[in-house]
């Protein structure tokens, strides 16, 4: 595993990454570019993907909550999840900002992200982030 230096990255591009979580248990499945699976937002080998936003949006007419944390393994399941969202609620309708670009967090290629909701289907979760290479 090698990260890139940020000071020369050679390459940033922008991307967007969604997910609508269908159980309740961690989800690490995004979608970018409508066909692509990305585990974790984990990055290719030798880059960074830097976590500008993540955005929750409740679809539904009851509140739920979410959770999101950050796993030193890139499947997250056999990592140890950091929270740095835990239980939050959303009211009905409502959109709340997890993560913006005033405090973005850096996923690495050993890392992962995973988003735990309280109701499946209930949230519709977005991300956007850049890839450093």
């Amino acid at each position: 595993m090698a990260n890139p230096n940020l000071v020369n990255v050679g390459t940033i591009r922008g991307q967007t990454a969604y997910m609508i979580p269908a159980a309740t248990s961690a989800v690490t499945s995004w979608t970018y570019d409508g066909t692509t699976s990305l585990t974790g937002l984990t990055p290719a080998a030798n880059t960074v993907n830097k976590i500008n936003t993540i955005m929750a949006t409740n679809v539904t007419a009851a509140a739920t909550t979410v959770t999101v944390g950050i796993a030193n393994n890139a499947t997250f399941a056999s990592g140890t999840a950091y929270n740095f969202a835990f239980q939050i609620a959303i009211p009905a309708g409502a959109t709340l900002v997890l993560v913006d670009k005033t405090a973005p967090i850096y996923v690495s290629e050993n890392q992962s992200v995973a988003v735990t909701v309280g109701a499946a289907s209930a949230l519709h979760i977005v991300a956007s982030f850049d890839v450093l290479t």
